[in-house]
């Protein structure tokens, strides 16, 4: 990843046929260091929707990967009450999945505006 990510001609924030973009991508598989990674490179939207309106946070918080979780919840560009297709937030995923430690976190969140795509 850090071979691919150094070269110019890899775009980090380039969605597929779904806007599914990397960073997306590795949110859903809770692939840690590769979310780090895409998110220190300039370009890259934490926050950004697929076609169904689900973000990065909200496959983290669906396929249960706390860190990852606790990785985008500290960008304030991401913003935890963003509705998806069917209206479910990353808030209400993580409160049905997680326990006081991370509804904590989510508690001292503010909701941020969903202009940032």
């Amino acid at each position: 990843m850090e071979m691919l990510l150094e070269r110019e001609d890899v775009n980090p924030a380039g969605p597929d046929g779904c806007n599914k973009t990397p960073l997306w991508l590795a949110a859903e598989s809770g692939y840690e260091g590769v979310v780090k990674m895409l998110l220190a490179r300039e370009g890259v939207n934490p926050d950004k929707p697929d076609n169904f309106g689900q973000t990065p946070l909200n496959r983290a918080a669906l396929f249960r990967h706390k860190e990852v979780v606790k990785i985008l919840l500290e960008r304030e560009e991401v913003n935890p009450d963003q509705p998806d297709y069917w209206g479910k937030t990353p808030r209400s995923l993580i409160s049905m999945h997680y326990g006081k430690e991370v509804a904590a976190l989510l508690q001292s969140r503010k909701a941020v505006a969903s202009n940032t795509i």
